[in-house]
């Protein structure tokens, strides 16, 4: 039996009235439903005027008829230009899919002088010079960043500690400036680094070339130490004399940290962000553990479930949203780019929520030993032994090999989330996106299962919990429309 309905369904009744556009509905609390078509516009409905709409009853005098008519679910015969505003809110949602790989990371270096028990790669010691890259690997590695059509380039320099071989940083930034010189792209570098083995004449360097600055910060002192050990038992000390000197070299707005949840920032949240906001970080991305490295060796990812981190994430919103209202501004990353979507028809630069995946055709990684990724937790997978995202060797294969092999074409495909069974039909669709890798890595199959996915409860309980916060506070919908456009 064909799951379609007839096309007689969606079209105006034969005395008049409105045809609907494509929507999908999913229960917001009992009685309440959120709606959401192509263009990621929603609108909150009642069931009986949800029955009322699909069954072409609804007044076209209700408040919820015209709201409905301006977000494009529905057109009637008093305008033809619905239609043409919706495709091209689609069109404008989609349009980064044209410029391809924007970011490309350079692992220069597995070796780290930290020992993070959540560390999603494979470290080594700091005295394994094997696992540098060298520059042979690095101008191969070229090749490919310069194939890319996209007008913006971004090379992102990871490890281990990247700092630990920066001589081969400095090598590929002079070089791809050099070559930008006739190639005319948006180039832009960071490095990614604990920041411990930073010196000035280092961040000098990173200031002359515009190079922007991302470390780790977990927390207050106690904190950041017990996740992020290191000899000396001074990491956090090292950060935070490493951000300020960064910020005095580099500049203030090109210094930005990450932070990690794990089972002993549970219960810390306020803590963390005060951290942030004592040292004068505009926003925090509260992120959590992932699948793969030495956080599934360590059992560090099975310390803490979807529902707790769920209400860590929300008593930690919760207090940025009251320091907000005591005149401290300051946001939630990962908020904002949900709020983004939600809110404009703009694109999402986060290859975590993009749809197809952002797997190779956002993001690519370049190994130290010239092995390409499809993504950086790519390569944290096949450093526990999986090659499954493995696309290809920069000293044997051409660009065309490595961006056209089933490793990567299989999983994107698979990925389109307009396609997928239960995403096909989630009204948070516009605003979610795929992680093939995440789910191959748990479930064996870069689908997964929905019911049963982290990936799918986290996403979910947040749109909710954004979308309510909206409704019932009309303050915070403010708040958030000014993170959702700047």
């Amino acid at each position: 039996m064909s799951r379609f309905k007839e096309i007689e369904k969606f079209q105006a009744p034969p005395q008049g009235g409105y045809q609907l556009l494509p929507f999908r509905f999913t229960a917001l609390e009992p009685e309440v439903y959120v709606a959401t078509n192509l263009a990621g516009e929603y609108h909150l409905l009642r069931s009986d005027a949800l029955c009322a709409l699909v069954h072409h009853e609804l007044s076209p005098r209700s408040a919820d008829f015209i709201d409905l008519r301006a977000k494009h679910f529905v057109t009637d015969s008093r305008s033809n230009v619905s239609t043409d505003l919706l495709a091209l809110k689609v069109r404008t949602r989609y349009r980064t899919l044209a410029e391809f790989t924007a970011l490309h990371i350079f692992v220069v270096t597995l070796r780290c002088e930290h020992s993070c028990p959540y560390c999603q790669v494979s470290r080594q010691t700091q005295d394994r010079a094997a696992f540098d890259m060298t520059r042979e690997t690095a101008d191969k590695a070229l090749n490919f960043v310069f194939r890319s059509p996209s007008t913006n380039i971004k090379i992102e320099f990871q490890g281990g500690e990247p700092l630990l071989n920066f001589e081969i940083i400095q090598y590929i930034v002079t070089a791809a400036e050099q070559r930008n010189l006739s190639k005319r792209r948006n180039l832009r570098f960071v490095i990614a680094t604990n920041l411990a083995e930073a010196t000035e004449d280092i961040l000098r360097f990173c200031a002359d070339h515009s190079i922007d600055i991302s470390t780790s910060l977990d927390g207050p002192q106690d904190l950041h130490n017990q996740n992020r050990p290191r000899p000396g038992r001074n990491s956090h000390q090292k950060a935070v004399e490493g951000i300020s000197l960064a910020r005095r070299v580099v500049g203030r707005d090109r210094v930005s940290a990450l932070m990690t949840t794990t089972a002993k920032s549970l219960d810390r949240v306020k803590d963390i962000i005060d951290e942030y906001v004592r040292l004068e970080f505009p926003g925090i991305f509260l992120r959590p553990l992932s699948p793969y490295g030495f956080a599934v060796k360590t059992n560090a990812i099975a310390a803490y479930s979807v529902v707790r981190w769920l209400e860590f994430y929300k008593e930690g919103l919760e207090y940025i949203l009251h320091l907000n209202r005591l005149n401290i501004p300051f946001r939630e990353f990962y908020a904002s780019v949900i709020l983004r979507k939600m809110l404009t028809s703009e694109p999402s630069g986060f290859v975590d929520l993009v749809s197809p995946a952002g797997i190779g055709i956002k993001a690519i990684v370049y190994n130290y030993d010239g092995v390409v990724y499809a993504s950086d937790e790519s390569r944290m997978l096949a450093e526990m032994g999986d090659m499954t995202f493995r696309l290809g060797q920069l000293a044997t294969d051409t660009y065309e090999q490595v961006m056209l092999c089933d490793n990567l074409l299989g999983p994107i495909e698979a990925s389109m989330t307009t396609s997928v069974p239960m995403c096909d039909e989630c009204a948070f669709e516009p605003y979610c996106g795929a992680d093939p890798v995440y789910h191959h890595a748990v479930y064996g199959d870069v689908v997964g299962r929905k019911p049963e996915s982290a990936f799918c409860a986290r996403n979910m309980g947040i749109f909710r919990y954004l979308i309510t916060k909206m409704r019932d506070e009309p303050t915070t919908k403010q708040l958030f429309m000014r993170w959702a456009n700047s």
